[in-house]
């Protein structure tokens, strides 16, 4: 640490804020916030963390600056600001760059409706966020199709409709508006009609549709028959509105349902919008992390990302997990409602619970959908070599990966295997064995070293490149062994990795430390598979090996039967159990009838005893 960090991180006062940490360009790469900022930088600096992100970012801090806060929910609100105004490196961020369209209901005396993606702080109305354009204007449609909203972009109020200098339009001549512009509707009735719309926007469509019904009632016992016949059809149009949103809930309650999927360093997250116990809305969201944040913390900043806009707040968020700063949020999320609200974590099998998983396979769903962009950007590279590209920090995408395994029972038969997977997936026609030579007894190191030699050296004989990565089955042993040999053949620039079993830990050349992938990383996953693949065809040909050693042994213990003639019948009888079983005819055909009565009578007489 430099000196100023070392002078700032003594002089850290014990209130609550915000902290920028910054680098040596003076760039802001972190942003948090802490109830006590002197106890939460601290920790940065004197605190070990298994978190190779925070280990990274700590490494990269050459400076700081501080907020000081009233509250903590103060931190909270001015933290998220910061994040989406810098876009730090190592804070989880929005990945869309363009702002979501809104509906904006004008604050004025007769409404304007209308999409907008500049929020103006005037008094009006917004609802959204939309996240698909195309469900925000099939909102649109269904207002303008059942509502007398106006067309027009003029301000209309009592001094304009008495000056008269706006005409009516097309508009009320087809009966699409009731003409406030020369105030044929009065502010108040078309004001109702306006909070009808709020009702639908806000999901409430079946308390509308009642509330509807009753005044139709009401208009046609007092035999205002035509304006229950225009209620009637505005009816009828919620109604299809209505049926067409899925019921999805059966205490009709207020909630949304968070669903999120994480790769790396993309982040998707699938929102449900219940309202009354029905799908009203459903939201995408894309977040860039570090690809080490845990599900609390990408829980905690979608939070604050999504509810810091102008968005509804519900009853009910429902979650996977408790997020990050929980007890913070929930807080500000109640003040910003102004009514409480909670969390539900479902835990046992239920409505919620399903509810929940359904939205985890949208977030899946979506997550793939990215993956499959990112690899039509990148060339069609399969995004898990991508991944494994990022997470072993190699040179090149991984197209062609070689792994090596070794199979014996206490040192005997031993074998080695090697698999190639190209384009990840598994290339069957370049699998090889290897029956090990020149080691004796349990020498893993040994006979990876043998095995590696053997392979690479015939490449470099016939001036072939190596493989894009290598993998050995191991830990830091067998690595080595595999290095010294790929160096003695004198390869300068090669990248190499082992896998070892026991904690899934990944080994780089010259690093004592095991590299630290995310157990949900697609990355660990293909080198799980590799690995599994390389040790299942070692120890199939392990098998092989030892059953044709057993059999020919005991074929031998057979007076004038000698290792060609055994060997004959092997190939032939596939096993030892066919060649007890064959008749001399059979028998005679492979190895001729003197030889054929040796076999026959031996493997009868051995049948015969037992019996």
């Amino acid at each position: 640490m430099n000196e100023t960090l070392i002078e700032k991180l003594q002089n850290l006062p014990p209130l609550p804020g915000i902290y920028q940490f910054i680098d040596k360009k003076g760039k802001i790469i972190y942003i948090g916030k802490a109830k006590n900022l002197k106890n939460r930088v601290k920790s940065y600096f004197h605190g070990k963390t298994d978190s190779p992100k925070t280990t990274a970012l700590v490494k990269k801090v050459t400076d700081f600056e501080l907020i000081i806060t009233d509250t903590e929910m103060e931190a909270l609100v001015l933290e998220s600001n910061l994040i989406k105004q810098h876009k730090p490196r190592y804070n989880i961020n929005l990945k869309d760059d363009k702002s979501f369209p809104y509906i904006r209901i004008t604050n004025e005396p007769y409404p304007q409706v209308f999409p907008t993606r500049d929020v103006i702080q005037d008094g009006s109305k917004y609802f959204g966020p939309y996240t698909e354009v195309k469900s925000m204007k099939a909102s649109l449609r269904m207002i303008n199709k059942t509502f007398k909203i106006r067309s027009c972009k003029y301000f209309i109020d009592e001094e304009v409709i008495g000056k008269k200098k706006i005409k009516l339009c097309l508009d009320y001549h087809i009966n699409k508006c009731d003409g406030p512009c020369e105030g044929l509707v009065s502010v108040h009735d078309y004001g109702e009609m306006v909070d009808e719309v709020i009702k639908v926007l806000k999901g409430k469509t079946d308390d509308l549709i009642a509330e509807l019904e009753r005044k139709m009632e009401v208009e046609a016992a007092e035999f205002n028959f035509e304006k229950a016949a225009e209620l009637r059809d505005k009816i009828a149009q919620l109604q299809v509105y209505s049926a067409k949103q899925k019921v999805v809930s059966t205490d009709f309650g207020e909630r949304d349902v968070i669903g999120i999927a994480a790769e790396g360093k993309d982040v998707a997250a699938t929102i449900l919008n219940i309202r009354g116990g029905k799908l009203v809305g459903k939201k995408n969201l894309t977040l860039t992390s570090h690809g080490s944040d845990e599900h609390a913390e990408i829980y905690s900043a979608l939070l604050r990302f999504y509810y810091g806009e102008l968005v509804e707040i519900p009853k009910e968020i429902v979650l996977e997990m408790e997020p990050n700063d929980a007890e913070t949020i929930l807080a500000w999320l109640s003040v910003k409602r102004g009514k409480k609200i909670k969390f539900v974590i479902p835990k046992r099998a239920g409505e919620m619970k399903s509810l929940l998983k359904m939205n985890k396979q949208n977030a899946i769903l979506r997550l793939k959908e990215i993956q499959l962009q990112r690899m039509k950007r990148e060339g069609n590279v399969p995004f898990v070599l991508s991944a494994l590209k990022r997470d072993l920090r190699l040179k090149n995408i991984p197209k062609k990966i070689e792994c090596f395994d070794i199979s014996h029972i206490q040192g005997s038969d031993t074998v080695a295997s090697l698999v190639v997977f190209v384009n990840g997936k598994p290339k069957k026609s370049l699998y090889r064995k290897f029956i090990i030579r020149t080691v004796e007894g349990v020498d893993d190191f040994a006979s990876m070293e043998e095995v590696i030699e053997r392979r690479y050296s015939k490449l470099k004989e016939k001036n072939e490149p190596l493989p894009d990565l290598i993998m050995v089955d191991g830990g830091k042993g067998q690595l080595s062994s595999a290095v010294s040999i790929l160096r003695k053949l004198e390869f300068k620039d090669f990248e190499i990795i082992g896998l070892a079993k026991r904690l899934e830990e990944v080994f780089l050349p010259g690093i004592s430390d095991a590299q630290n992938i995310p157990k949900t990383s697609s990355s660990l996953k293909l080198l799980q598979y590799l690995r599994d693949e390389a040790h299942r065809f070692a120890i199939t040909f392990h098998r092989q090996r030892r059953s044709k050693r057993t059999f020919t042994s005991e074929l031998l213990e057979i007076k004038g039967i000698g290792p060609k003639i055994a060997q004959k019948l092997l190939t032939e009888f596939k096993s030892l159990n066919e060649i007890k079983k064959a008749d001399k005819e059979a028998l005679a055909k492979v190895i001729g009838k003197t030889k054929a009565e040796l076999v026959f009578n031996f493997f009868r007489n051995a049948l015969q005893a037992k019996e």
